[in-house]
């Protein structure tokens, strides 16, 4: 069989990510014996007559869409990404009869209401390099797919959906030869950095998160010496940018100093990053052994400093380990972007006062606050439970492709918007969401690159910012 897949994400905002769960997926299906190729919609100007073209040179029996996002959860200015999958489901069945199917994180949210939108045949959940090879093989052999562990459908316009596997792994971290599948050089030049995931799952139950969908809250963990090896590997193709997309990178706390250790016994020439750490499992000798491995820049997903909203959003950490963190991310050189979340349940303005205060005592100049405010709702999750008793949310949850939001009934938008915009103007690290969809960001990253911008890019915030302000363009 002749299997294309396509990676669908054109969003490019704050920075283009490498689609590494596409590539992953093709290498798996390439492993099992099949032909495969590779396209990427990142950087083409005409998606359409881009796919119509490589269906016309490779003519797939399968064609996979891989959909990393539905939206880009901004409540302000909501942008959906969805809209894209007809007009490219549609090209497919007009040049072929190839099979479609659907894959990638979004899919895995909200299957039923993607496999209705694109009339895509199939939808692969949970572990795509295993039940996509594992789908591919049964349709192959003309075999019944419907027994197969995270493959959704409709079958007399019923959805239905097998249970995700979530089997351990067994040995090496599955990093991807990027330079096969895709433009490396294009993601590098718009200072993209290159994914990586150490673990999978997540056993904390934030009420927003959907990590469960796809996932599964026990952790499945990588061997710290299989990461270390995945790292040298990209380090010798000249991938020396590298980003850990973990749900939670620092937990568990001695699988993340396991790592770390393995790298800084061996001293590659690479600048990691990961923006996804847990206040409650930070100090020193994990700072230490991240700036010995070759970190270059960690962030925290802190959401609030409130005890009132981080027990409302069921974080499982309190404001004291907020703080906490601060102190020790003060005592070393590291820079570090904060991640807030405000409007979520139990917000109020005392709260909001209480968030923005930590900021601005305790987080350094250098450093960066990034505040999102509200919160996108996903069918399934505990949010949408409490959206749903509040009387906030009232369409059903196949509806919910479109973006719907939870705010703090307790507070005013109005004056949460006009708060948070005199705190930016005062500190210049601060920024928001409209910051992260500056039409001039993937200029500055090209130019950057151009100049040999180290990364992260981000900790230059406020520099940016400054020269904004200057043209008049701040934001």
């Amino acid at each position: 069989m002749d299997v294309l897949v396509v990676s669908t994400n054109r969003n490019s905002q704050p920075v283009s990510v490498m689609p590494v769960g596409a590539c992953i997926v093709a290498e798996a299906a390439e492993q099992a014996g099949y032909r495969v190729r590779v396209l990427d919609l990142m950087y083409k100007r005409d998606p359409l007559r881009a796919l119509e073209s490589e269906i016309d040179k490779s003519s797939p029996d399968v064609v996979g869409l891989s959909v990393r996002n539905i939206d880009d959860n901004n409540m302000q200015h909501p942008v959906t990404f969805f809209e894209d999958l007809a007009p490219l489901a549609y090209t497919i069945r007009e040049r072929t009869k190839a099979t479609i199917i659907l894959g990638g994180s979004a899919v895995a949210v909200m299957p039923e209401a993607l496999l209705r939108h694109s009339g895509a045949s199939w939808a692969v959940l949970g572990n795509g390099e295993v039940a996509f090879p594992e789908l591919l093989a049964a349709l192959s052999r003309s075999n019944d797919p419907m027994r197969i562990p995270g493959v959704a459908w409709f079958e007399n316009n019923v959805f239905m959906k097998n249970p995700v596997s979530l089997s351990p792994f067994s040995s090496g971290c599955l990093s991807p030869d990027f330079h096969r599948w895709v433009d490396v050089n294009a993601y590098l030049s718009r200072l993209s950095t290159v994914p990586i995931q150490s673990k999978r799952g997540c056993p904390f139950k934030c009420v927003y998160c959907t990590y469960a969908a796809g996932e599964g809250h026990t952790y499945r963990l990588y061997s710290p010496e299989s990461i270390v090896d995945a790292i040298t590997a990209l380090d010798r193709k000249g991938l020396r940018d590298i980003e850990f997309v973990d749900s939670i990178f620092n937990s568990p706390y001695a699988h993340a100093m396991a790592i770390c250790e393995g790298l800084a016994r061996i001293r590659l020439d690479v600048r990691l990053q990961s923006l996804e750490l847990n206040p409650m499992f930070i100090d020193d000798a994990l700072l230490t052994a991240m700036e010995k491995a070759g970190f270059a820049g960690i962030g925290i997903t802190a959401e609030s400093a409130s005890d009132v909203v981080l027990e409302g959003l069921r974080k499982g950490f309190a404001s004291e380990h907020v703080y906490r963190a601060a102190n020790y991310v003060r005592r070393h050189e590291l820079p570090c972007f904060w991640i807030f979340m405000l409007g979520g349940p139990g917000e109020t303005s005392e709260t909001v006062l209480e968030t923005l205060g930590f900021a601005e005592r305790y987080i350094r100049p250098e450093d960066v606050a990034f505040f999102n405010i509200g919160i996108r709702i996903y069918p399934g999750t505990e949010l949408e439970n409490l959206a749903r008793k509040e009387g906030t949310l009232t369409v059903p949850p196949y509806e919910m492709l479109s973006p719907v939001f939870y705010f703090s009934p307790s507070l005013s938008l109005s004056w949460l918007t006009e708060k948070l915009r005199n705190t930016m103007s005062r500190h210049l690290n601060f920024i928001n969401t409209d910051s992260l969809g500056l039409s001039i960001l993937p200029t500055i990253q090209r130019l950057g690159y151009r100049f040999g911008v180290k990364q992260p890019l981000w900790r230059h915030t406020r520099y940016i910012r400054r020269g904004l302000r200057f043209l008049g363009s701040d934001v």
